[in-house]
C-alpha cells in the first residue's frame, strides 16, 4: 500500500512551516526510523504506538520497525488561487496528490508576527481556503456538468442520477459549502469519490495557540470559534502550539520528557496529530513479530488478510493459505507467542477475515 499522507495547509504566517519543521525535526531524531526527505517540502515521521515497544520487550528481536506517516507542506495559498493567483495551481495540484488536509489556523495574538490580513480571525482564514477549494471544485463540476448534459439524450438512468446530484453540487457550492457536508447516498457517494473533489477530502483543524496555551486552550475564544465551525464539519480540532513543538522536536529522551511535564503536557502535539490524522484516513495497525524483526503494519480499516499480507509481500497475497492470528491484548495476557497457543488465544484465519487493529499475525503462504 502507498504511503498515505496529509498535506498541511494555512494562510502565511499562521503557523504552518514552524509546525512542518517541527515534523521534520522530529523525523531525524528518529533512531529506528531515520527521517527521510522524499522532495523538500514531504516528511516521514513514524506513527507514535506503545503496543510496539511492549511487543519489542516481549519478543527480544534484531530490530523495531514502526510504521511511518507522511506529511506534505503544500505550498502557500493567497486569495485568487483557484485562478492561479500567487502559487494557486501548485497549491491545487498537491492538495489534489494528498489523502487528507491538515488546516492550520492562527488563534494567538503576537505583535511581532504580522497577519497577512492584518488581524488575527480565524473563521476568516478558514474560509479564505475553504473558498479557494470549492471555487476549484466548482470549476470541476461544471466542466463535467457540460459532458453529462450532452449525454442525457440517451435516457439512461445513471446519467440522470448524475446530473442531478452534480445541480445539488453546483447549488451546494454557491452557498459556499464543501462536498464534505452534502448528504449523500452510496450511489452518489460512488459518483462523488470519481470526480476527485478537493473538499471532499477529510479535513483536521490545528488551532495554533500560543506557548502559554499549550497545555490548555479552553479560555482562548479563537479555539471556540474554530471548534464550532469544525463541529458543523463533523471535524476534529487539535489545539497545538507550533512554537512549543518546534523546541520539542529539538529535545529526546529523558530532556523530551521533562519538558513536557514542565509543560503540563502527557505528550507532544505532534504525536497527537499524528495520531488524529492517521485515525482520520480510516487507517488500523496490524504488527509481525518474531526473533528477527518486530514490525507495525498500516491497512485501511476493512482490510482483509489476504489484502494485509500484500502489504508485507505481493508474494505473501498471490499464495496465501491462512494466518494465524492473536489480538495484542490476548498475547501481552499470555505473556508469549507459545502460551498465547498453550491456552488457544491463537486462531487460524482464512482469506474472509477482516482484519483489526492490534493483531499480532504470523502469515502462510505458498507461492
Amino acid at each position: 500500500m502507498a504511503s498515505r499522507s496529509c498535506g498541511i495547509v494555512g494562510l502565511p504566517n499562521v503557523g504552518k512551516s514552524t509546525l512542518f519543521n517541527a515534523i521534520t525535526q522530529a523525523g531525524a531524531e528518529s533512531a529506528n526510523y531515520p527521517f527521510c526527505t522524499i522532495d523538500p517540502n514531504v516528511g516521514i515521521v513514524e506513527v507514535p504506538d506503545e503496543r510496539l515497544t511492549v511487543l519489542t520487550r516481549l519478543v527480544t528481536p534484531q530490530r523495531t520497525v514502526p510504521t511511518t506517516f507522511e506529511f506534505v507542506d503544500i505550498a502557500g495559498l493567497v486569495e485568487g488561487a483557484s485562478k492561479g493567483e500567487g502559487l494557486g495551481n501548485r497549491f491545487l495540484s498537491h492538495i489534489r496528490e494528498v489523502d487528507a488536509i491538515v488546516h492550520v489556523v492562527r488563534c494567538f495574538e503576537d505583535v511581532n508576527i504580522t497577519h497577512v490580513a492584518g488581524k488575527v480571525d480565524p473563521l476568516r482564514d478558514i474560509q479564505i481556503i475553504n473558498l479557494e477549494l470549492i471555487l476549484a471544485d466548482l470549476e470541476t463540476v461544471e466542466k463535467r456538468f457540460e459532458k453529462v448534459k450532452k449525454m442525457l439524450k440517451s435516457g439512461d438512468k445513471k446519467v440522470q442520477q448524475e446530473m442531478a446530484l452534480l445541480e445539488r453540487l453546483k447549488e451546494h457550492f454557491d452557498q459556499g459549502r464543501s462536498a464534505r457536508s452534502l448528504s449523500v447516498d452510496e450511489e452518489e457517494r460512488e459518483i462523488l469519490r470519481e470526480l476527485h473533489l478537493l473538499t471532499l477530502k477529510p479535513v483536521l483543524y490545528v488551532a495554533n495557540v500560543g506557548e502559554n496555551e499549550a497545555a490548555d486552550a479552553t479560555n482562548n475564544p479563537y479555539v471556540t470559534q474554530v471548534i464550532d465551525f469544525a463541529a458543523g464539519e463533523g471535524a476534529e480540532v487539535i489545539c497545538i502550539s507550533a512554537k512549543v513543538e518546534s523546541e520539542i522536536a529539538e529535545l529526546d529522551g529523558e530532556d523530551k520528557q521533562l519538558f513536557l511535564e514542565e509543560l503540563g503536557l502527557k505528550e507532544s502535539g505532534l504525536d497527537r496529530l499524528i495520531r488524529a490524522a492517521y485515525h482520520l484516513l480510516g487507517l488500523i495497525t496490524f504488527f509481525t513479530a518474531g526473533p528477527q524483526e518486530v514490525r507495525a503494519w498500516t491497512i485501511p480499516a476493512g482490510t482483509k488478510a489476504p489484502q494485509a499480507a500484500g502489504v508485507i509481500h505481493s508474494d505473501f497475497q498471490r499464495g496465501f493459505i491462512r494466518a494465524e492470528v492473536v489480538s495484542y491484548e490476548d498475547l501481552i495476557h499470555a505473556g508469549s507467542m507459545a502460551k498465547a497457543r498453550e491456552q488457544g488465544l491463537l486462531r487460524l484465519e482464512g482469506k474472509d477475515y477482516e482484519m483489526k487493529d492490534g493483531d499480532v499475525v504470523y502469515f502462510r503462504f505458498n507461492v
